[in-house]
């Protein structure tokens, strides 16, 4: 435990457009009794940055807040230890306590309701990283609705790496998007149907794209042990480096990764040829494709869940749904946003039980400088992976990881 100073460096956002992104310095906020002060450990860099950083104000979370007056500490992805804990706190947190930070916070208001247009009337809820102190910072404040949401979730390993602990977040949107597929089983002809949640144990799941997401995606996918997991795209070095990350794990599971180029092989027919062409069980479009989105559907079996977690742009969301297949076939469709504080812990526990590979989607380490570097990289699809900053750590440059292990980072914050 260190003595907190009166100024930290944070990655501010003053108005709409990148020339209003920067590295600053700015006072270290004041818990009052009902928050708490944290140090950040370690800080992921989000694609969703680069919405906020271009519509500013007009952003749907931002609710009209003044930048130029009052201005945002971005980041919504973080590991924090908690230094100082308001009197009416204590008890129920402590200073060295480590936790992962939910950041869509399931709250009203309570701070700066001033800000908000029609001062917070019709908020329901709010973000980290957005109208509340995000992680991209050297200290955040908790605020109220943060822990009154039950977002400030401690690690279950005090030891976890905080690279790790930051990669929660992302990856728990993947959980929750798994944990939205419901398949209905019925025991006999007379009995109730039953849904379980999930990936369907013992069946055969295909994920449509091997980008960062839908690596996290097939990481995820493995815990619960289907029979076979289909990853196809287009790009060769995608799926080469999924087979890499993940096929041995897969393997000692009894799960069969298979990785598959459309431009190569038929993909319907991969899959017919695994499910005795009675189609798959879990089919999730992880990409914002709508041919992606129209042809998988054609890869769904009977009772299967067909999850779009990949969105589309606005104006260019509206696609082909064949009703005879969801009629027919009894298919669930199904999409998700983002995940509660249930699917963080959850994910951290998967870390802890080292059922998830986090080391590996992990490929860029950078300071808070970088930010706005990253972000431009992100923007312009030069990054595949997840970039984490460790705001206390200064580094010359971006570097490149292939992987980034527990021991990788202990010997980085030994320097």
């Amino acid at each position: 435990m260190t003595s907190v100073p009166e100024t930290m460096r944070a990655i501010t956002l003053r108005g709409a457009g990148f020339e209003h992104l920067a590295l600053e310095e700015v006072p270290v906020p004041r818990p009052g009794p009902k928050q708490m002060l944290a140090r950040v450990d370690a800080a992921g860099v989000c694609t969703s940055l680069i919405k906020i950083v271009e519509q500013g104000a007009s952003h749907s979370q931002i609710h009209g807040w003044d930048l130029a007056e009052h201005p945002l500490i971005l980041g919504d992805e973080g590991a924090v230890t908690i230094l100082e804990v308001g009197a009416e706190l204590e008890g129920r947190f402590a200073p060295g306590q480590r936790c992962s930070i939910q950041p869509a916070v399931d709250h009203e208001p309570v701070n700066w309701r001033e800000r908000y247009r029609n001062n917070a009337e019709g908020v329901a809820k709010v973000a980290v990283g957005y109208t509340l102190p995000g992680h991209l910072a050297e200290y955040i404040l908790i605020t109220e609705e943060t822990i009154a949401a039950g977002c400030a979730i401690p690690l279950p390993d005090q030891d976890m790496p905080a690279a790790h602990a930051a990669a929660a977040e992302p990856i728990s949107c993947c959980v929750s998007a798994q944990e939205h597929h419901m398949h209905l089983a019925q025991p006999g002809p007379r009995q109730k149907r039953g849904a379980q949640p999930g990936l369907k144990a013992g069946g055969v799941a295909v994920i449509v794209g091997a980008g960062a997401m839908g690596r996290m995606h097939v990481d995820v996918a493995i815990s619960y042990k289907p029979r076979a997991i289909v990853c196809a795209d287009f790009i060769a070095e995608r799926l080469k480096l999924v087979e890499k990350l993940f096929a041995a794990r897969a393997l000692s599971q009894g799960v069969k990764l298979v990785c598959v180029n459309p431009r190569e092989a038929d993909l319907g027919e991969v899959v017919g040829e695994l499910t005795a062409r009675l189609g798959a069980d879990d089919v999730i479009v992880a990409v914002g494709s709508k041919p992606a989105i129209e042809g998988a559907q054609k890869l769904c079996g009977r009772g299967a869940v067909l999850n779009l977690f990949g969105g589309l742009k606005k104006g260019e969301d509206v696609v082909d749904l064949d009703t005879g297949i969801v009629h027919y076939r009894e298919i669930n469709v199904t999409g998700s946003s983002g995940g509660s504080p249930w699917d963080v812990e959850h994910t951290l526990g998967l870390m802890a039980e080292a059922k998830i590979e986090t080391a590996a989607h992990i490929t860029r380490i950078a300071d808070l400088e970088h930010v706005p570097e990253i972000i431009a990289m992100i923007k312009r699809q030069e990054l595949d992976g997840k970039a984490i900053v460790y705001p206390h750590r200064r580094v010359d440059e971006i570097r490149s990881v292939e992987r980034w292990t527990a021991g990788d980072e202990q010997k980085f914050l030994a320097v």
